[in-house]
């Protein structure tokens, strides 16, 4: 029996390891809105978001998604707005020492080999626990620009002025920071509480901008701000990836006819996000869907919803929002004695439109939760992994390496290369991928499980041992969107 358990458990880890993609975003979300670095002050938050790193590298995360802007506030130096409290414990104060988070960020993660995107909240002004405002606020400066629900302040979606304002945010961060994308989730307008109505009858009324639906005119606010603010980006660096991150129901069956077999808020019809429009009109680079509920939920089922969002959202690439902590929590429905995390990743190898997954949150992942932190060390993202191609946006490849020779240093034994020439942001080479393979095996760059690196640097040092065993080192570029060069080789003896 216990032989047999053996030999299923080893033919799942090869499954598994043999059917890992190339291409695939494996991203992870760092959040600030819990409080978890409020009051730790810059060495420490540094150490902790330093040690945060680390474990997700080894873990393969090749994605870090960091909140900058929880409600119209900053974790980064900016002129127009005040620093967050979940910063420094009060809005509007600077940290001390003083520190930049998002650029540190930015610097720690490329490092690492990492993208970096900017997770800003589009229309929440304040929090429920934030007392008191910065003088600069937006919500201060301009009170009429903003409804107050639940305890919440909401830049109010149905004024033209407050979608330039999140644009010029946007535009700020984009322009003066070296992020790879910037990232939207999924608070829109805000998300219904009984007793408790939007305040926007008024407005309505005034400018109903032809509709007669005030739910259709809703949704044609936030559409106006998703298409505005996906153009703001692209306009300012068109290599920045927009992603949105929307609940993960769009909506059910008894609403529309190709809505999902579900029984929950719908994004449509109670966030008035109309995220298939988004994706079908290409107002975003990725969607990343919070499928956050286990397999058999009797109201939003996750296979049932993983399958939706594959037949009706590929238009754009499909990443999976992953709820770590409710995965290990629930049972294989197939196979009780383990948690859902190998079923979970099972469908999304089965499904072809299914390009990754953002794992909620990242502090979970570096806990290792069920052990989840390591079954993707070991197991499901045991190798490298490119970003999903994304030709809508570029899909010109740089030139090949040239130069390319190994040479003995004080360092040791290392591979060189010169980067291939290059003049605009579509065609050069910021990262390369070194693969390495055995002297008589047949160079396929497709094969995962070949990388050795993908790295900002025009070297890697060789594992040098006593020079008697042939191999074959073979080097690619990478430009902005990942657009992979053709291959250079060069053998060694080592």
């Amino acid at each position: 029996m216990k032989k047999t358990i053996l030999l299923t458990m080893a033919l799942m880890l090869a499954m598994a390891m043999g059917a890992q993609q190339k291409r695939e975003m494996r991203g992870a979300w760092i959040q600030c809105v819990n409080g978890q670095f409020q009051g730790l002050g810059t060495v420490k938050m540094q150490q902790t978001l330093t040690y945060q790193l680390n474990e997700l590298q080894r873990d393969g995360v090749n994605v870090i998604i960091f909140q900058v802007r929880p409600e119209c506030d900053a974790l980064y130096e900016s002129k127009l707005e005040p620093w967050s409290r979940f910063l420094t414990g009060q809005q509007g104060k600077a940290p001390s020492p003083y520190w930049d988070p998002l650029k540190w960020m930015i610097e720690e993660c490329h490092k690492r080999g990492m993208e970096l995107h900017a997770w800003i909240n589009p229309y929440r002004a304040k929090t429920k626990g934030t007392k008191m405002l910065a003088s600069n606020h937006i919500s201060v400066r301009k009170p009429m620009n903003c409804f107050a629900y639940d305890d919440l302040f909401i830049l109010n979606p149905g004024i033209a002025e407050n979608r330039d304002y999140i644009c010029e945010v946007a535009k700020d961060i984009v322009t003066r920071y070296d992020v790879d994308g910037i990232h939207m989730d999924d608070y829109f307008y805000p998300y219904p509480v009984k007793g408790e109505s939007v305040p926007d009858d008024e407005l309505f009324y005034d400018n109903p901008n032809g509709l007669k639906n005030q739910n259709d005119w809703r949704r044609y606010n936030v559409n106006l701000f998703v298409e505005q603010f996906y153009k703001t980006v692209h306009a300012t660096k068109p290599w920045v990836k927009v992603g949105i991150s929307p609940f993960g129901i769009y909506r059910n069956k008894r609403s529309s006819e190709i809505g999902s077999n579900t029984n929950g808020l719908q994004n449509y019809d109670d966030l008035y996000a109309d995220i298939l429009l988004w994706v079908n009109n290409g107002w975003l680079d990725y969607c990343v869907p919070q499928i956050y509920w286990e397999i058999g939920n009797k109201a939003a089922d996750y296979e049932t919803l993983i399958h939706w969002w594959n037949q009706y959202a590929s238009a754009r690439p499909l990443v999976i929002g992953e709820d770590v902590e409710r995965t290990v929590k629930h049972s294989d429905p197939k196979n009780p004695n383990v948690h859902q995390l190998s079923a979970k990743m099972a469908l999304h190898q089965q499904l072809p439109n299914v390009q990754g997954s953002v794992l909620w949150y990242a502090k979970a992942v570096v806990d290792n939760v069920g052990n989840y932190g390591t079954s993707l060390r070991q197991t499901y993202w045991r190798y490298p992994a490119l970003q999903p191609a994304m030709p809508f946006i570029d899909d010109k490849a740089p030139k090949k390496v040239r130069k390319m020779k190994p040479i003995w240093t004080s360092d040791g034994y290392v591979l060189f290369w010169t980067a291939p020439k290059g003049d605009n942001w579509d065609d050069q080479a910021v990262k390369y991928v070194v693969y390495r393979f055995g002297a008589k095996e047949k160079i396929d760059t497709n094969d995962p499980s070949k990388i050795c690196a993908i790295t900002t640097q025009p070297f890697y040092k060789l594992p040098y041992v006593d020079g008697k065993e042939k191999w074959v080192y073979v080097v690619t570029a990478l430009d902005r969107l990942q657009n992979e060069s053709k291959a250079v080789k060069k053998k060694v003896k080592l």
